[in-house]
């Protein structure tokens, strides 16, 4: 990605819903320029998708946390296939260290987040895990929320 990629990708991350005409003012280029990059970037596959962003307080899951997951052996692809069937789980990372995995999740109350925790801890090859709750979040290089 040059450096015209990049300042496009960071409006797009921004605001994925604003218009090539915006971004071409914005980026002081055509509208072809804009559309023509953002084709080159999805084809490519920087670009997989757009989404919507929503405030942490306003999704129906506002019991949100962080699960840190030891792996047997070489189950980490099962196990995150697993985790992908979740609705509970937002995001699933691999990682270096102790920990295998990193997962962010959540849940309409305290309750139902500590059965979603039960359920994961019983999927095989899971071995160890560690669950932080998020408090709040004062600050996100995602989006501006």
């Amino acid at each position: 990605m040059d450096d015209l990629d990049q300042r496009l990708v960071t409006l797009l991350r921004h605001n994925g819903r604003r218009s090539v005409s915006d971004l071409a003012l914005e980026l002081d280029v055509s509208r072809a320029t804009v559309r023509s990059r953002m084709e080159r970037l999805e084809r490519s596959g920087d670009i997989v998708g757009y989404t919507v962003i929503l405030r942490a307080d306003a999704v129906s899951l506002p019991v949100r946390g962080i699960m840190l997951i030891e792996v047997e052996g070489r189950a980490a692809d099962r196990v995150v296939d697993a985790l992908g069937g979740f609705p509970e789980v937002s995001a699933i990372h691999t990682t270096n260290g102790k920990w295998d995995l990193i997962v962010e999740l959540g849940a309409a109350n305290l309750s139902d987040f500590d059965g979603i925790l039960r359920r994961i801890r019983l999927i095989p090859g899971v071995i160890a895990s560690e669950t932080n709750l998020l408090l709040a979040t004062p600050r996100s290089t995602r989006a501006r929320l």
